[in-house]
């Protein structure tokens, strides 16, 4: 790497008492912003001594970040290369996400030092055994480093907005695909996450014991080679003596398994019977699948809220608190069950499958308020809430009047209420299933302007009704003290944030003089940003003084200006189009700089359901004339942008209709790159 760049160094001591140099290379004047990503990279370096007992192999590690790059950051052995905005971090510039994200991905790479590099793949189509293999690492390690329960709330969370959507349409493929035209477009959600999700399931199956030694094996006997996902998992089966034959399904079929639960209790006989069945979807080239093998984390809870114990009958047995589901359908009786249970399945999310249980209302609120899983605890809440905004979708379709839901709201009422929770898991609890996660609930002939519409209305009605309660909890949470990047503090200002978001749900006046108060007064980036974002879903005068103001202000940083082009293309309001366009030729957007166009025609493409796909098709017309101009000078990022219409067969007929006429119009287009020419044959082909 050449270039004008300052130097940050720092030292470390391997647990064999060697002394590493740690340098992280940034442009001139950037070094004070590098001190938490040389934090995260020494915290990185001794857990995975600790949790996995690798060792840094050499004398020095380099970091160089870059503001111009297509990727996050390359594990390039002894010199990682990063795009500067995992890097580059402090109180007045980043956010809580931001830094999360950092240690995070400063891990990953590190990560790679042993699964990639001295560890490597034999060819590309084992490419989830370094990156699925390393997400798992790098989510560990963050669940080590700030709340496990959160972690793990928010990776699922992530994994079913991306992940769940490719599972479910045309760009479907396996953990490890049979075939590419182009290796680029396969660093996907289902070879980094789901391939994450495989290798976690082996914990459940085999437990952490022998997961930690068919770790140990893989290292000691696949070192200095270039290896298969066969050779990894046969280090599991030969430390545990398990046949995982079955096991490496996950990796060959594509599409999320789903699995029909049905419980029953037997108050006579004391059992409760629980019955189980699987199904894999087809998907493009997998017309029909063979039963997967499901690791099941089970709870049966009772009255008090305890756990009751878990004892099976007619011999079977259950370790490490999971079933295992092989055939597809499988019956499993409890036996000596005094009372009626509620189930808990799928504890911790311990496989990566849709789940439908014949829980009734009661049933989910009694979770939601006693599960000893978190993750089970916070689905309950996802659950009903999804439930009610489905419904309430169809009724805005309809011109009907919103359904409401009082236990829902008194069930958020009392997790907002529960001292004993941390405030980031209430934050999650609080916030509504997204957009996308309600769209993936109702499959087919989706409005998206019905889904927002349904959701906003719920969040008002979540305002409303804790209106009181939400602005103790904001008060509370205040803080007036410096600024901290901890896991506790960033949890506190999440929450916070959350209450403003929902008090400024309702339109009241108060509650946006509130937030373009807290915009004003704010000392960090996270607030200020979290109140800009509020006051931006609202048409109200202080949005437009805000936004101005914050330009004015960080005008000259960057990543900085990427935050406020981001926030203006995820306005979900009808001048949002327009607004994106014009911002493409403000002097702060380049087409030539990747992050720019992901900040501004990403966001807008991703994570603006309603406006980009408006009923009249613009947004596809925009996305499509875009990714037709970038093709040529940047590829890899035109395809990225393109998959955004990898859903279009899910929505209503009109909208279904435009989308595909955009995506034929890239078809037909002349000297496409392998790369959009993939996607969009991909996204056409039939089933």
């Amino acid at each position: 790497v050449g270039g004008k760049v300052a130097c940050v160094e720092d030292h470390f001591h391997t647990m064999s008492g060697r002394a590493v140099t740690l340098r992280i290379y940034v442009e001139p004047g950037k070094e004070p912003r590098c001190a938490y990503a040389m934090d995260s990279l020494k915290r990185a370096m001794r857990w995975d001594e600790t949790a996995f007992g690798r060792e840094y192999d050499l004398d020095i590690f380099m970091i160089v970040a870059v503001s111009d790059f297509n990727m996050g950051a390359m594990e390039n052995k002894g010199l990682n290369v990063f795009n500067d905005k995992y890097v580059l971090a402090s109180p007045e510039t980043a956010t809580d996400t931001d830094f999360e994200r950092i240690e995070a991905i400063i891990a990953h790479e590190y990560f790679h030092n042993w699964t990639g590099n001295r560890i490597t793949c034999r060819d590309w189509f084992q490419l989830c055994l370094k990156e699925g293999l390393t997400v798992f690492r790098d989510q560990e390690f963050s669940a080590d480093q700030r709340s496990r329960a959160v972690e793990r709330i928010s990776d699922v969370r992530g994994l079913r907005a991306h992940q769940f959507i490719e599972d479910a349409g045309p760009l479907a493929h396996p953990v490890r695909p049979t075939v590419y035209r182009e290796i680029n477009n396969f660093y996907t959600a289902t070879v980094y996450e789901k391939g994450a999700e495989v290798v976690r399931m082996l914990t459940h199956l085999l437990g952490p014991e022998n997961f930690r030694k068919g770790m140990n094996l893989y290292f000691a006997r696949h070192d200095g080679e270039a290896a298969t996902i066969e050779q990894f998992v046969q280090c599991f089966a030969d430390v545990s003596g398990a046949d995982l034959t079955q096991f490496m399904l996950w990796y060959s079929q594509a599409g999320t398994p789903e699995v029909v639960a049905t419980g029953r209790y037997d108050a006579r006989a004391k059992t409760y019977r629980l019955d189980l069945a699987q199904s894999v979807p087809a998907t493009p080239g997998q017309p029909s699948k063979e039963p997967m093998v499901v690791p099941l984390a089970v709870g049966l809870v009772g009255r008090d809220g305890r756990d009751l114990p878990l004892k099976l009958g007619a011999g079977r047995a259950i370790e490490h608190g999971v079933l295992i589901l092989t055939e597809p359908a499988d019956t499993f009786v409890f036996a000596d069950v005094g009372e009626p249970p509620a189930l808990s399945l799928n504890r911790g999310f311990s496989a990566p499958i849709k789940l439908s249980a014949n829980l009734c209302v009661d049933d989910l609120r009694f979770l939601a308020a006693h599960d000893a899983d978190p993750f089970n605890r916070w689905q309950a809440l996802q659950t009903l809430a999804t439930r009610l905004l489905v419904d309430n979708t169809a009724a805005m379709r309809a011109n009907s009047a919103a359904r409401q839901d009082p236990g829902l709201l008194a069930a958020l009422g009392a997790v907002l209420a529960d001292g004993t929770l941390e405030p980031a898991f209430v934050a999650l609890a609080l916030t509504l299933p997204g957009e996308a996660d309600i769209a993936r609930e109702i499959a087919r002939d989706v409005d998206p302007d019905a889904v927002f519409a349904a959701r906003r209305g719920l969040q008002a009605a979540v305002g409303e009704h804790l209106a009181e309660t939400l602005l103790h909890h904001y008060r509370r949470l205040s803080d007036s003290g410096p600024y901290a990047p901890d896991a506790v503090s960033a949890g506190r200002r999440t929450l916070r944030n959350t209450c403003l978001d929902l008090l400024a749900a309702t339109q009241r006046a108060d509650a946006i003089l509130l937030a373009a108060r807290q915009y004003q007064a704010a000392n960090n980036m996270t607030d200020r940003m979290a109140a800009l974002s509020t006051l931006s879903l609202s048409d109200v005068p202080e949005r437009a003084a805000a936004l101005d103001d914050f330009y004015a202000r960080y005008a000259d940083d960057a990543l900085i200006v990427d935050k406020w082009l981001t926030l203006q293309a995820t306005i979900p309001e009808p001048a949002t189009l327009d607004r994106v366009k014009a911002l493409t030729k403000h002097p702060a957007f380049s087409f030539a700089n990747p992050n720019r166009v992901r900040a501004l025609i990403h966001a807008f493409a991703l994570a603006n359901h309603k406006e980009f796909n408006r009923a009249d098709g613009a947004g596809y017309d925009f996305i499509v004339d875009t990714v037709l101009a970038l093709d040529p000078k940047n590829p890899q990022v035109a395809a990225r942008l393109l998959s955004a219409l990898k859903s279009w067969r899910v929505l209503e007929p009109g909208r279904r209709a435009r989308a595909e006429a955009a995506l034929r119009r890239v078809a037909a287009a002349p000297s496409l790159s392998p790369d959009v020419s993939d996607i969009a044959q991909r996204a056409l082909a039939k089933d």
